[in-house]
């Protein structure tokens, strides 16, 4: 027999030992769409600080004191002082700052005269649950700022002091169920490819078939092409159909391009598959497996930034993110849908996740073997 055929001999086997068990049906199919109506109509967050940018063309005293009122508060941490309009897309984009702080140059000017003064808020919209919350804070220090420059007689107690110019980038009515969907296909494909690539190996181990897989005319290679490819197919339909139904059934924007969302989900569920395969392989049993799969998954999910911002996190634990390729898929698929993302814009995301790849899938293929004596 020769390679190509006995490749799919296995590849075919390892089909039809999914689509035969009942329960790895049910896997495939039930729980990612409970996840996707869970936490597509369920999950929320919290903020806990903002990074902004700073645009003051005014330059004066009262509007240094109304940026101190912004420095002084723990909710906000100034990350940058601009100096030219066009930078203001540069730090947003890049998700330097989450907002920008514009400060026209009549500002001072307007408010001794009595005359409206705006001071325009720009917010990254992508993340909707954190603008809309440091869009109300700082509302709360403009109104403040207000009732002391009253207070000091500088503004009339009737008069309408500073008013705030909202405007949202990429989400612009805010809507926090953009944010949450745009990233759903990455976690629901993961759970997926976690379940089926961990059981595989860890299931014939238990059922005492692997032995015989080892002594067929088969090498490391070619058993690990035929337990990845089902797992990649599943894992990579699951994250496709969930994108589509992102776009089709929650009204979801799809900006980006097409051909960087297919690499970035192929890249991902590779990784993923490579991890499942390494836990599979270190596990002698079925519920080992799960053991494995379920500890690697809930730290994954929690370290990625889909629920909690990265940023917020302790120093040492942000760079612990990094090794999570979880993280890079959330932030990839929402620069796609949200941003409009092309190919060159997600590598950035796209490179690590194959390197990952590149490590843990040789380790598992070597693990088969070494395990096995």
């Amino acid at each position: 027999m020769t390679v190509p055929r006995r490749i799919i001999a296995l590849i075919r086997k390892e089909f039809a030992l999914i689509l035969k068990d009942p329960k790895s049906r049910v896997v495939v199919i039930v729980p990612p769409l409970i996840q996707f109506f869970v936490f597509g109509y369920a999950a929320t967050y919290d903020l806990k600080n903002v990074r902004y940018a700073v645009l003051d063309e005014d330059r004066s005293a009262i509007s240094g004191r109304l940026l101190a009122r912004l420095d002084g508060s723990e909710s906000f941490a100034r990350v940058g002082t601009l100096t030219a309009g066009h930078q203001v897309a540069e730090v947003l984009d890049g998700r330097q700052a989450r907002l920008v702080v514009h400060i026209g140059s009549g500002f001072s000017r307007d408010l001794h005269n009595g005359a409206p003064v705006a001071v325009q808020v720009l917010v990254d919209g992508r993340n909707s649950n954190s603008a809309l919350l440091a869009l109300g804070y700082i509302g709360t220090i403009v109104e403040q700022f207000n009732r002391q420059l009253a207070a000091e007689g500088l503004v009339a107690l009737s008069g309408p002091g500073v008013a705030l110019v909202e405007r949202a980038w990429f989400n612009p009515n805010l809507q926090s169920r953009w944010y949450i969907v745009s990233a759903l296909g990455g976690i629901i494909s993961m759970v997926v490819v976690m379940i089926l690539t961990s059981l595989s190996v860890a299931r014939e181990r238990e059922f005492g078939t692997f032995d015989q897989l080892l002594v067929a005319p088969f090498t490391p290679a070619e058993i690990l092409i035929g337990k990845s490819l089902p797992g990649i197919c599943f894992g990579l339909i699951d994250a496709l159909l969930f994108s589509l139904g992102a776009v089709f059934w929650y009204g979801v924007p799809f900006r980006g391009s097409p051909a960087a969302l297919l690499l970035v989900l192929i890249g991902f569920v590779v990784t993923i598959v490579g991890v499942g395969l390494l836990v599979s392989s270190m596990a002698k049993t079925m519920q080992q497996a799960l053991m494995g799969a379920f500890v690697f998954m809930m730290p994954a999910v929690i370290l990625s930034g889909f629920t909690t911002p990265i940023e917020n996190m302790p120093g040492w634990l942000q760079a612990g993110t990094l090794l999570n390729p979880v993280r890079y898929i959330i932030t990839a698929l929402r620069l796609i849908f949200l941003q409009g993302a092309d190919t060159a814009a997600v590598w950035p995301q796209l490179w690590p996740l194959l390197v990952m790849a590149a490590v843990t899938l040789p380790v598992a293929g070597r693990l088969f073997r070494h395990r096995s004596q």
